[in-house]
């Protein structure tokens, strides 16, 4: 068995105390001090912790322990699946519905511009499937589904199961936050990661995603897995890492799950923000937006219904996908499900000024700094330096250039939405963003990768 680590340099050294309300072959102190020794915990001791930790038989500082043990020494595939079975099982299950339609949905770790999910459920949900879409918020760099929703007059993302239930029965599709009663062990050991610095491990982002996404009772899964300097994951080889832990869990545990790795060097479309990012979404569903949104909605959604069952191949599912596009059907679905969901696409979404930066010389689009124009969206007031921070729907920002792009002196690079006295603070930081230089510079590709 090969077992997925991320490097550290931290010594793990915790004052352990015994609890008595569990086993003594399931004791802790003797879980904890197992996996810091690099030992393969058993499927009961893990659920002993697990199920500890829920009830509050387990203090936060002993989870806090086992979080940084299995952060320095990674976990087996079978551990893997077995802390996720755990900590899906704490919560409630979606129940499948009478209309026996297969139940499918997307998952993406994040980056900047990333609005596939807004496209991808109702055009998923034209091709007689249901998609029950539990989605997250943004923080730091990278933005949040839901926030973006939320940009649109009166639409409710806090959907309680029943209320997820009923939308999904009348429109097939639905996009809201975790119910308080779906993976409740997740969201209290993802408060304590962010806390201790054990975020960044391939077993416990595992865990987290497919504890809530198996949670809604799913026949096949689609992974938008990203890389670079927008993503979670910096590099290639990391993205891979997290994309096969995903695929296998998933696949050990009833779904089955399909994996792109893709490049999040430049942001995908153009728009970056809450607003911009919805009336692109538009646009797409509109038949038009940018080559890559749609190519990359295209992918996920023709992976995932072919998985499925629902259509033979992926080109036979691309081409239904395309008509709906085209069609406006699509368009339609979403209407229907912002109705559903309490919200009005019917006025024009509030967007900020604009303010266009343009090239001061002539040259080749070497890199976009991803990360920094996501950081400049959160100064702006667009995003979260911590969960309690409020986002300014109407703020962002529209990249004009790829990488590998001629630009000429004058040209314009970027459009800024954003109050003139907000704009003056991140001027600088974007136009840094942009590196251009002489040299000539290929286009990235997209899709780096597929994993099954």
């Amino acid at each position: 068995m090969e077992t997925l680590t991320v490097a550290a340099s931290t010594d793990l050294s915790v004052h352990l105390e015994v609890t008595r309300s569990v086993p003594a072959s399931h004791n802790p102190v003797s879980i904890i001090a197992k996996k810091r020794d690099g030992g393969e915990l058993t499927p009961a001791e893990i659920a002993a912790f697990i199920r500890g930790y829920v009830a509050g038989d387990i203090p936060d500082y002993q989870m806090s322990a086992l979080a940084m043990a299995i952060y320095l020494r990674g976990m087996y595939a079978e551990e893997t699946a077995c802390l996720t079975k755990e900590m899906l099982r704490s919560g409630a299950t979606l129940p499948r519905s009478e209309s026996k339609q297969p139940r499918i949905d997307k998952h993406s770790t994040g980056g900047v511009g990333d609005k596939s999910s807004i496209v991808l459920a109702p055009l998923l949900a034209c091709c007689n499937v249901e998609v029950p879409m539990i989605a997250g918020r943004g923080l730091g760099a990278t933005g949040g589904t839901l926030d973006k929703l939320e940009s649109i007059p009166g639409f409710r993302t806090d959907l309680s199961t029943d209320e997820l239930q009923r939308v999904v029965a009348d429109v097939s599709c639905a996009i809201t936050g975790a119910t308080a009663d779906i993976a409740p062990a997740d969201r209290k050991l993802y408060a304590l990661r962010d806390v201790t610095a054990t975020v960044a491990s391939i077993p416990l982002i595992t865990a987290s995603i497919l504890s809530k996404k198996l949670a809604e009772n799913l026949d096949a899964l689609v992974l938008d897995v990203k890389f670079g300097s927008g993503a979670f994951m910096k590099t290639l080889p990391q993205a891979n890492a997290l994309a096969r832990s995903l695929v296998d869990t998933a696949s050990s545990l009833g779904v089955q799950a399909v994996a792109l790795v893709t490049d999040m060097n430049q942001p995908t479309g153009r728009m970056a923000g809450c607003a911009v990012e919805i009336n692109e979404c538009l646009d797409v569903l509109n038949g038009a937006g940018p080559a890559d949104l749609r190519e990359l909605i295209l992918a996920l959604g023709a992976d995932v219904l072919a998985m499925s069952g629902r259509y033979r191949t992926p080109e036979e599912a691309t081409v239904e996908l395309q008509s709906h596009l085209q069609s406006g059907r699509a368009l339609e679905r979403l209407h229907k499900m912002v109705v559903a969901q309490g919200g009005d696409l019917g006025a024009p979404l509030k967007v900020a000024p604009e303010h266009v930066l343009i090239a001061e010389y002539a040259g080749v689009v070497q890199r976009i700094e991803t990360e920094s124009l996501g950081l400049a969206i959160v100064a702006l007031g667009g995003g979260r330096r911590v969960i309690t921070d409020r986002v300014d729907h109407s703020v962002g920002l529209e990249v004009l250039v790829r990488v590998g792009d001629e630009v000429a002196a004058g040209q314009p690079l970027l459009r800024v939405f954003a109050p003139a006295a907000k704009r003056a603070s991140v001027q600088e930081q974007l136009r840094q963003a942009v590196v251009i230089d002489d040299e000539p510079t290929e286009p990235l590709m997209l899709i780096v990768d597929r994993v099954v």
